[in-house]
């Protein structure tokens, strides 16, 4: 099976603009293509990890990847799928997030000389005189377009900012960019990104000519990754100080039985061949595969050794065996009011809800247990004799455990 016949196989592919040559140049390996990922946080997220297995399937065919760093569109922040303006970010921020992100990209994908390069597009975008852009670049743009775009469409009734309006023009530059300077001859964007990525591609033909070659591909990476990347407490993250290992492998080993093999074909390198044999598979015969997925996943994040350590955990508590491995969370003395702390408070603290509405809904419909006896009190309070020893032990559902102390 051909490198671009895999990702189609895989349900990477969601649009094209010319299959014929897209499907030449990456089975050929003289794909040069980029994907941008905007600093808007201080770790990728399992939404940009999608991203980055794609980078790396390409980089083994041969291509050679550029990971776009948006240290200069991150001024701006991409209205895409938002429903509300985003933060502003000083500089500062901004650049504490482009290092971050390069410390954990330059662990997944090979770079240096003839490999995946990194770039920033703050070391263009921030040099533009306005005017010359407005006369070089904007000529190139119908307004009429851009308010069709989708990525604007959904913000047209609360207000859509025109420093946001911008994006699509900055995206579509830094495309421009990269084909005049690195030889970049393909982009690839989530589903959500296909005006932008268009406008990217349209550029280049107005400036350069109709024989520039300039493809655009869409993946089903941002509506896929959204959904894979968020839980009810927030984000999926890669950084194992934001996410641990345990908690990363326990989210794969949770997923539904409907998207279990779906995620392996996206995010694994198992050969098809194999999974093809996990879809003969049903009930509680999936959970094998949820293992295998969470095991794969959490190595190739956070190496073989957290893997296995976060599989014997996980292992040993469904066996109600030693839990000491498990997640731990102390709870400040300053928490306690006349010596008390209450449940949803500790809960809160520990990641294990996302708000207190949610906490009591959980606990209501039977979802809670503590020490394993059944909570039915949102109102349930402890004490920090309650904690000595060893702590308590809260379980969430049917396979969330926390560990809980004190100072």
């Amino acid at each position: 099976m051909t490198c671009y016949d895999e990702l189609v196989e895989r349900g990477l592919i969601a649009q094209v603009t010319n299959e014929e040559e897209i499907r030449k140049m990456v089975n050929a390996g003289e794909a040069t293509f980029y994907i941008g990922f905007d600093p808007t946080a201080d770790s990728l997220h399992v939404g940009h990890f999608m991203a980055l297995c794609l980078m790396k399937r390409l980089q083994m065919a041969g291509n050679k990847p550029i990971a776009l760093i948006g240290g200069g569109t991150g001024y701006i922040g991409d209205p895409s799928g938002r429903t509300d303006m985003r933060s502003m970010m000083t500089p500062e921020i901004i650049q504490h997030n482009c290092d971050c992100f390069k410390e954990q990209m330059s662990k997944f994908i090979e770079f240096g000389e003839g490999k995946a390069q990194m770039v920033n597009n703050a070391d263009w975008l921030l040099k533009l005189n306005y005017i010359e852009l407005l006369r070089e670049v904007g000529a190139c743009f119908s307004v009429n377009n851009m308010l069709r775009a989708e990525c604007y469409k959904q913000r047209m009734e609360k207000g859509l900012s025109f420093l946001e309006f911008n994006y699509m023009i900055m995206q579509s530059y830094d495309f421009y960019h990269l084909f005049k300077n690195y030889g970049c001859n393909m982009q690839f964007g989530g589903d959500d990104q296909w005006s932008n990525m268009l406008g990217g591609t349209e550029l280049i033909r107005k400036k350069l000519g109709k024989d520039a070659h300039a493809m655009t591909i869409t993946l089903l990476l941002n509506s896929e990754g959204k959904k894979m990347g968020k839980t009810a407490n927030g984000a999926v993250w890669l950084d194992a100080n934001k996410t641990s290992p345990y908690d990363f492998f326990q989210y794969w080993r949770n997923v539904d039985d409907a998207d279990v093999v779906k995620c392996m074909k996206l995010l694994t390198f198992i050969p098809l061949e194999e999974i093809y044999e996990f879809e003969k598979l049903e009930g509680s015969e999936l959970n094998a595969v949820k293992e295998r997925l969470a095991f794969e996943l959490t190595k190739m994040i956070h190496g073989e050794e957290e893997a296995e350590k976060a599989l014997q955990t996980a292992r040993s508590l469904f066996a109600g065996g030693a839990k000491a491995d498990m997640p731990n969370t102390a709870v400040p003395c300053d928490m306690f009011q006349n010596g008390e702390v209450g449940i949803l408070d500790v809960m809160l603290l520990a990641g294990l809800i996302p708000s207190k509405g949610e906490g009591r809904r959980l606990i209501q419909q039977g979802g809670v247990s503590v020490n394993d006896e059944k909570v039915t009190d949102p109102a349930k309070r402890f004490t920090k004799a309650d904690f000595e020893g060893d702590g308590i032990i809260i379980k969430k559902g049917k396979k969330v455990f926390h560990k809980i102390t004190t100072f």
